[in-house]
């Protein structure tokens, strides 16, 4: 059974920086994508962004390209959310997922509150 752990939101201004951690455990973490779903406050939830097992392929949302990086360390098991240039419209909960391929996410986290402030 695929757990995954959140870290690292907060409330932060805006134009400021924030670093989402997410710890996999209970099976091979070499073998999921992994990504990042976040929902607004009275909104869906959506895709921010993903990577694949190797970390060769990422995709993002198109709200968040050139601000927001993502990234993994296989040998710590962990996936990262770098956002940088935050936005009050990036206030959310946002959610680590996991799956065998990026159109397939069945695991996921409890979620990390992240506020950004005007």
């Amino acid at each position: 059974q695929v757990q995954l752990v959140e870290s690292g939101g907060g409330l932060v201004q805006a134009g400021g920086s924030l670093r989402l951690s997410c710890v996999l455990s209970g099976r091979t973490f070499s073998n999921y994508a992994m990504g990042w779903f976040r929902q607004p406050p009275g909104k869906e939830r959506g895709l921010v962004a993903a990577i694949s097992w190797s970390g060769d392929s990422t995709r993002y949302a198109d709200s968040v390209k050139g601000r927001f990086t993502i990234s993994r360390d296989n040998a710590k098991t962990t996936v990262y959310l770098q956002m940088n240039s935050l936005k009050p419209e990036d206030t959310a909960v946002y959610y680590c997922v996991a799956g065998p391929n990026w159109f397939n996410f069945g695991s996921w986290g409890q979620g990390t509150q992240v506020t950004v402030s005007s």
